[in-house]
């Protein structure tokens, strides 16, 4: 994928619209407090921001009105990473901030939550009534005996209950982790045996695709398997009755309490997160309250933009970082838009129709969504009302040109599209959404605010207009304040820190543009590399799935023991079509001709299906293992696969080319 420095933008916000953003208003009152740039736009406040990172947030924590219960004695002290120490001696807890909308008795009785079922039966929970909720639950917990530091796990969708029984863990001081119900038992317990939860709050089953899928006997399996559960709490959404031992959900949420809030150390455990998992035990990703606090409110007060007359919606499961990040849309005072069901039911159109239905402002989405309704050739902008969505956001792989098109012609010709790009890792983005710069198709707008993103050689240089691996030179509020079970620090060491020291490399290829912006090409440890010349899966992806035939498709590069390089393409193909000469051909021509002669597949071979992790991310390095003779058994976790089937397709593949 390559970028032109003169090509026109497809998107160039107007000058009230640049006047009215958030960031632009801090901007200006940082320049007037903090010594930020008075001019020079976005580039001149990012530079400023990396350059006086401890200024940046403060400023950053002093405009969102931050409440440290007991005041910070310096914003950074030692910038070590890993190791860095942030706001130390400073008390908050993060619910307070997320209900503080609820303290306005003119908001009070606005939607805090919409919640949207496969039915599309709107339900809306206001934030007096979040409050309250949060406040009984809090109070049940603490009856429990649940206290600061213990886990609380939650095996839930995408619905208001996970959001209270979070803030509610939250306000205690306890830490929440959370799976989605598609999640089998081996993949839950992979986590939870990790951390231990002392309560685990769980439905008896879930609605996806138009059918009940029912999880009785999967809790029941969590409950012998998590000894340390002092309580599991039934959430009847499927309407059947606690089972012997369990807790009714209602019964701990009925009382009206005022929520209390435990005021805790700005690095305190906020929530644990976990990587994919694909060739292991997934990593028990631990990050604070006060880093993800600061770390949101600039993500979605600045970065997105959004405030109190706002509505977020953001299409993700309870098991997804995202899902995190779109409950922090409260922060800002803004209606979280809560979907659970398929993102394709009854039809392809299904999370265009929750954004008409409930005012969507922001849409997130991931861009596999906008692909698959590019092919289905539907018109959403035209067959709907939505005229409320002001941006359109997409993550979990690259946006490719075509996606962009079809946004901007589809949707909206007057639509901000934000193709951002960050991992679970900081549960935040490294680049992304930026409402006052333009959108060049392809690209990311820039690097986000008090992130010293850059793209790095072999030899640590930086690099312009070039491919390079991803780097963060300097710290991020939150980062990982440490992995679970890793008492020396060793495996969050060497997940981030191992290439080059002291410098977080997150294991993508990325493009930083002469413009500013940012190019994602996929990631850098199943990077295709031959004769020499980089190039990331991501834009092998992009040429070949535009061709009709083509369902999805997963491309690896093999060094092999003699030296050379093998480079397969697989491809699953759409209903009817044939992989003859003809279709070998046109991939063949497509990848010629818009990528590079060099990357050019050695064969193309049809499997039944692309393998994918839990989070829908095509698991590249595992089959790369897998081909390379690695035993499946040691090649990947079974319990991080979306259909482990698929694997034994490239594990005979490895056997027969042996």
């Amino acid at each position: 994928m390559t970028t032109a420095a003169g090509e026109a933008p497809l998107w160039q916000p107007g000058p009230e619209r640049i006047g009215a953003a958030a960031v632009t208003r801090f901007q200006d009152w940082a320049a007037g407090r903090y010594g930020a740039p008075a001019g020079g736009g976005y580039e001149a406040l990012h530079r400023w921001s990396v350059e006086e990172l401890d200024t940046f947030w403060k400023a950053v924590a002093d405009w969102f009105g931050v409440r440290f219960s007991t005041p910070y004695e310096q914003v950074l002290g030692d910038r070590a990473m890993p190791g860095a120490q942030w706001f130390s001696g400073a008390a908050l807890n993060y619910a307070e901030h997320a209900l503080r909308t609820a303290e306005d008795p003119l908001r009070a009785d606005a939607p805090a939550l919409l919640y949207v079922d496969e039915s599309h039966t709107q339900t809306p929970v206001s934030w007096s009534e979040l409050r309250r909720q949060v406040g009984s639950l809090a109070a049940g917990l603490r009856a429990l005996g649940v206290t600061p530091g213990d886990r609380v796990s939650g095996y839930l969708p995408n619905i208001p209950q996970a959001v209270v029984a979070f803030l509610a863990t939250a306000a205690v001081g306890a830490v929440w982790t959370s799976c989605a119900p598609d999640f089998g038992a081996r993949s839950v317990l992979d986590r939870f045996q990790q951390v231990e939860p002392v309560v685990l709050f769980a439905v008896d089953g879930y609605r996806y695709g138009g059918k009940e899928h029912d999880r009785t006997a999967t809790v029941a399996e969590l409950r012998g398997e998590l000894p340390g559960l002092r309580a599991v709490v039934h959430i009847p959404l499927l309407g059947t009755e606690a089972p012997e031992g369990a807790l009714d959900w209602a019964a701990l949420t009925a009382a009206d309490t005022p929520p209390v809030f435990e005021q805790v150390p700005f690095d305190h455990p906020l929530w644990i997160l976990y990587s994919s998992g694909t060739t292991g035990l997934p990593k028990a990703i631990v990050q604070s309250q006060g880093g993800i606090l600061l770390e949101h409110f600039k993500q979605i007060g600045l970065h997105c933009d959004l405030g109190p007359d706002d509505r977020f919606f953001w299409y993700t499961s309870t098991g997804w970082m995202m899902w995190n990040f779109l409950v922090s849309g409260l922060l800002t005072g803004t209606t979280v838009v809560l979907y659970d069901g398929s993102p394709g039911f009854p039809d392809v159109q299904a999370q265009w129709r929750v954004a008409e239905q409930t005012g969507a402002t922001l849409f997130g989405t991931s861009a596999a969504y906008v692909m698959a309704c590019r092919k289905a050739g539907v018109h959403p902008g035209r067959d709907l009302d939505l005229s409320r969505v002001q941006c359109v956001a997409t993550t979990g792989s690259p946006l490719p040109p075509d996606g962009f098109r079809w946004l901007h012609d589809e949707i909206a010709e007057d639509l901000w599209i934000a193709s951002v790009s960050g991992g679970t890792d900081v549960c935040s983005c490294f680049a992304g959404a930026v409402p006052t710069l333009p959108v060049h198709i392809g690209e990311l707008q820039a690097p986000c605010l008090g992130t010293d993103l850059q793209a790095w050689g072999p030899a640590g240089e930086p690099l312009t207009g070039e491919v390079g691996e991803l780097v963060v030179t300097a710290p991020m509020p939150s980062m990982p304040v440490r992995f679970w079970n890793d008492p020396d620090g060793s495996r969050y060491h060497d997940s981030y820190f191992d290439v080059y020291p002291g410098v977080w490399r997150h294991g993508d290829w990325i493009t930083l543009t002469d413009r500013g912006s940012v190019v994602i090409h996929g990631r850098s440890d199943s990077t295709l590399n031959r004769q020499g010349v980089r190039m990331g899966s991501a834009d092998i992806y992009e040429a070949v799935e535009r061709l009709p035939e083509i369902r999805e498709s997963l491309v690896i590069g093999l060094e092999e023991p003699d030296g050379g390089y093998w480079m397969p393409l697989f491809v699953h193909l759409a209903e009817g079509a044939v992989l003859d000469d003809r279709l070998r051909d046109s991939i063949r021509r497509t990848i010629r001709e818009n990528l590079s002669p060099r990357h050019v597949p050695d064969e193309v071979i049809e499997v039944p299906g692309i393998p994918h992790t839990l989070t829908g991310k095509r698991i590249e390095v595992p089959v790369k293992r897998l081909l390379q003779g690695t035993a499946l058994s040691k090649a990947v976790n079974p319990g991080s696969v979306d259909n482990l089937e698929l694997l034994h397709f490239y594990e005979d593949l490895a056997r027969k080319r042996r």
